[in-house]
């Protein structure tokens, strides 16, 4: 079975940037399947960079190599890593981009050395992508360098409970302006109401539950609350964007 690799960066498709990266990966690694997971990460958001690692990897078979650049320290004294979580391998800054994975139980990182001639400005192609190929092709993490008993880890978005509430925040909102919460949909009630701003929403199933630019709760695919507005961006309708708060009257279960 050919090896995958998966591919995160903040470099968009302009340029020829991510073009230069796979050309390394498949002549290190040739037969490899290199998968664009996304390159319109914001540049330099690493926190929305780990949001959305943290939500494709696990979608990948085990063994996939997932190399992650958004790397604003690029060429400072920042630490490289390579990362074992899960039965998957990471490649990527340390500057918290790698989070999620590294909250895996008994995840594993070491620092990678700067190769000689490397360019400061681009170590995506000349450091991160070498190593992922060197991963790809079966070897052991602790070939790749020492290992790291601290790497950066972003702090996890507030999530309380509040009376018979549960109080969340935007952690992300997507290209179509859909506010995604950290408010898990099983902790929430059926008929919850769910408030944003001087908003009260009723949680329905979809977004075709509303007319056409009426806003909507609804749990999405990834399991969490998530707010939007029919044929419309619900950041610029509701006026909220990544860190608002958010509170849903919690399920049952969660009494007592």
């Amino acid at each position: 079975m050919s090896a995958v690799i998966t591919l995160l960066t903040d470099f968009g498709t302009a340029d020829g940037y991510v073009a230069e990266m796979k050309g390394v990966l498949l002549r290190l690694a040739p037969g490899a399947v290199v998968v664009d997971a996304t390159h319109d990460v914001a540049p330099g958001d690493i926190a929305a960079g780990a949001f959305l690692l943290g939500r494709t990897w696990p979608a990948f078979p085990v063994g996939t190599v997932h190399l992650a650049v958004v790397d604003p320290g690029v060429g400072t004294a920042r630490r490289a890593l390579a990362v074992d979580a899960g039965g998957h391998r990471f490649v990527g800054p340390d500057n918290g981009l790698l989070s999620r994975p590294l909250e895996a139980p008994n995840a594993k990182a070491v620092s990678l050395a700067t190769p000689p001639g490397a360019s400061p400005t681009f170590h995506g192609r000349d450091l991160f992508a070498p190593a992922a190929a060197r991963l790809a092709l079966g070897a052991a993490l602790r070939d790749l360098g020492p290992a790291v008993p601290d790497p950066v880890r972003l702090a996890r978005p507030p999530l309380v409970r509040e009376g018979v509430d549960i109080v969340g925040v935007v952690v992300h909102v997507d290209r179509f302006g859909t506010l995604i919460t950290n408010i898990p949909g099983a902790r929430v009630a059926a008929d919850a109401v769910v408030r944003i701003g001087p908003y009260d929403l009723e949680l329905k199933t979809t977004f075709g539950d509303v007319a056409a630019g009426d806003p909507v709760a609804i749990v999405g695919s990834g399991g969490t609350v998530e707010i939007a507005v029919r044929d419309a961006r619900a950041d610029v309708t509701l006026g909220a964007t990544r860190g608002a708060a958010v509170r849903a009257a919690a399920a049952a279960a969660e009494e007592g």
